[in-house]
């Protein structure tokens, strides 16, 4: 005789945490967050001190005053419909499904040109990190590759209504005659198929003139500035080929972009190196002094071994004043007012949407770079790379090479990511950034997990706070950010 031991349980796929005193379960296979009421903390406490059978957790909750029957409905709901609670034997692990191969496009990111003005000392695309060498490949992008770029996106975006292009360069600004000229073309090609575009580019604003600011109002496209804080630390690293800061050159032109750009918010993405630590200060430079809607920072994404790379120290004071500018945007929030600290609202972003991420990003799925020869690549960061080369504008995407791109890059193929519950959200970090540490897109970068998980936790508390004591203005920035 066969004896069949009976399943016991434990706690699903989650991650528990507190907010402003109330208890929430952030359920990492669905992305999803739930308060907790007290009949689900009950269950939660239980199964936190040992797994139990199905009758010792109807026993348990008995115990505890609940009724044969409420018991039972109780750890019905939390497995069967949540998939909060969980029997023994864990899920089948995380297995990567074949790749859409028809996936349509929701963005291109054209790099108008390889070429730029400035000499920034940490650039991906001009330093010694660099993937490739775009040795005989045009410098900038003709207006024929473009047109072709922008039927290219059409066409692959299926039933999308709103496709988008973002222009990248190099310093983008270097080539605004053919981002004009192709905005036009784009606009037409779109409407002519029932289709809008839309826009947006990153410059680092040195280039700057009254003419292209009313272009970039009148078409509502949307700018980001790459910008590292006031003049010191500005002109640390952001410089010109000759040494000399760029501060002074990009200062007064941002105030009238700015001043002028009347129909969509300028933000600002800080690179954060060694010696450019004091976020707080440049965050009140660029958010007070300065005026960006706002403002975002990024630790320098980079092999590991350069000079300017973060150390442990530098690292915990960036974290150190994440967690104090994040308080203050919890604190503007139960006020009802938005702060601009753009890594607490992306975030936020994503919860309010349930984000639960199959890739990182949206890098050879929705989204593709395409270079100034016309290769497609999985994004910017891979532009002119000839190992990443996914295809090209006039042939279309190379759909083996891209399965292949997708199915590595898959969070369900890196088995350190299996066990975390900030997968949703990370799905094992940046491509270009693992293939640079471990020659590798399809890597997990590991060497950002603690600090992910740290981060998405105050993050959470942030959302389940304002979620208990401000519900409204959840909903007023879902409304604001256009995610309802």
């Amino acid at each position: 005789m066969t004896t069949i031991l009976a399943p016991k349980y434990r706690r699903g796929d989650i991650h528990l945490f507190d907010a402003d005193g109330a208890g929430f379960v952030y359920l990492a296979s669905a992305g999803a967050i739930f308060a907790l009421d007290e009949g689900a903390a009950s269950v939660m406490a239980i199964l936190g001190e040992r797994q139990m059978a199905y009758g010792e957790m109807v026993a348990a909750l008995v115990e505890k005053g609940y009724s044969r029957a409420d018991a039972e409905d109780l750890i019905r709901e939390l497995r069967a419909v949540r998939g909060i609670v969980s029997d023994e034997i864990r899920e089948a692990p995380l297995a990567p499904p074949a790749p859409p191969e028809d996936y349509p496009l929701q963005a291109l990111v054209l790099n108008v040109t390889n070429q730029c003005n400035l000499a920034c000392t940490y650039c991906y695309e001009f330093g010694a990190d660099k993937i490739a060498t775009p040795a005989g490949k045009p410098k900038y992008m003709t207006l024929e590759t473009a047109r072709t770029s922008v039927d290219f996106l059409l066409k692959s975006s299926g039933e999308r209504e709103v496709p988008h292009i973002t222009f990248f360069g190099g310093e983008t600004l270097m080539n605004f005659k053919l981002l004009r000229d192709v905005v036009i073309y784009a606009n037409e090609a779109a409407a002519a198929v029932g289709k809008r575009m839309t826009y947006s580019l990153t410059t680092n604003a040195t280039l700057l003139t009254d003419e292209i600011i009313q272009f970039l109002s009148d078409q509502a496209i949307g700018v980001t500035v790459s910008m590292d804080g006031p003049p010191d630390l500005q002109d640390k690293r952001r410089v010109y080929k000759s040494g000399k800061g760029s501060y002074a050159v990009m200062e007064p032109r941002l105030r009238k972009l700015i001043a002028g750009h009347k129909t969509r918010a300028i933000t600002a993405r800080v690179t954060l190196t060694e010696g450019v630590t004091d976020v707080i200060r440049i965050f009140r430079h660029l958010k007070d002094d300065l005026g960006f809607h706002e403002v975002g920072f990024a630790p320098v994404t980079d092999s590991g071994e350069q000079a300017y790379t973060l150390d442990a120290d530098g690292m915990d004071t960036v974290v150190s004043a994440f967690h104090e500018l994040a308080a203050e945007w919890l604190s503007f929030a139960l006020r009802g007012e938005m702060h601009g600290f753009s890594n607490v609202s992306e975030t936020i972003s994503e919860l309010i949407q349930g984000t639960n991420k199959s890739h990182p990003c949206g890098a050879g799925l929705g989204l593709v770079g395409v270079s100034p020869s016309g290769d497609l690549s999985p994004c910017h960061r891979f532009t002119d790379a000839d190992t990443h080369v996914l295809g090209h504008v006039t042939t279309g995407l190379d759909k083996e090479k891209r399965t292949d791109f997708l199915t590595r890059g898959h969070v369900g193929a890196k088995y350190e990511c299996a066990s975390c519950w900030a997968r949703p959200l990370c799905a094992g970090g940046c491509h270009h950034e693992a293939f640079v540490r471990y020659g590798d897109t399809g890597h997990a970068n590991l060497h950002y997990c603690d600090w992910i998980r740290e981060w998405t936790e105050a993050c959470l508390k942030i959302y389940g706070t304002v979620a208990q004591r401000n519900p409204e203005f959840l909903e007023r920035f879902a409304a604001r950010k256009g995610l309802s």
